[in-house]
């Protein structure tokens, strides 16, 4: 795909997708390749947010928490009903997810993603699993959402539906890019 320009506006489709019960799969195994573990961050700091969110999303133009400042974004994380997690991996943050529980009987899977350099290494699959079925472990919970866009990677959508989530529906929208965009993937 051709470079995109900070000020061009790019078209993009969004998927919304749900699951109205929990998996009936078991927690997954960890991969034996893995040297580190998934935690979760106690009200962690924004700079740590927008550096995951960076790292993770600038392949697919993820620009939109930029807009929020820090203390809504801290306000957030620090809530009690949302929680990032973050595979750390050979020493370093390989990639994370966020769940929020904050609508009653619901959880978001806000954000989910790996870094560019462990993608396809079988990481992901394992790690969605896990996000899933924490999302699950809230009491109450009826109902678990998730989207994903054309913008992010192709095999995303693939992914959240062979994992259990069922698309809704769907909408055009356009963004004016922020900063210079390459995508990653065709």
């Amino acid at each position: 795909m051709r470079p995109h320009a900070a000020g061009e506006e790019v078209s993009y489709t969004v998927t919304f997708l749900e699951m109205t019960e929990r998996p009936g799969h078991d927690w997954p195994s960890v991969p034996a390749r893995l040297s580190g573990a998934l935690l979760r961050s106690e009200a962690p700091p924004v700079w740590y947010f927008r550096a995951l969110y960076d790292a993770v999303g600038r392949d697919y133009a993820w620009t939109d928490l930029h807009a929020r400042n820090d203390d809504s974004l801290a306000e957030w994380l620090a809530s009690p009903d949302v929680a990032l997690y973050s595979l750390i991996h050979q020493g370093w943050p390989q990639g994370f997810f966020i769940l929020d529980w904050t609508a009653p009987g619901a959880c978001e899977l806000e954000l989910f993603g790996l870094v560019p350099q462990v993608v396809g290494q079988g990481l992901g699959s394992w790690m969605l699993r896990t996000a899933i079925l924490t999302g699950w472990t809230r009491e109450g919970v009826r109902r678990m959402s998730v989207n994903t866009c054309t913008l992010d990677h192709p095999r995303a959508l693939a992914q959240y539906q062979k994992h259990g989530f069922t698309p809704v529906r769907q909408e055009t929208r356009t963004r004016l890019l922020t900063r210079d965009w390459v995508p990653a993937h065709p």
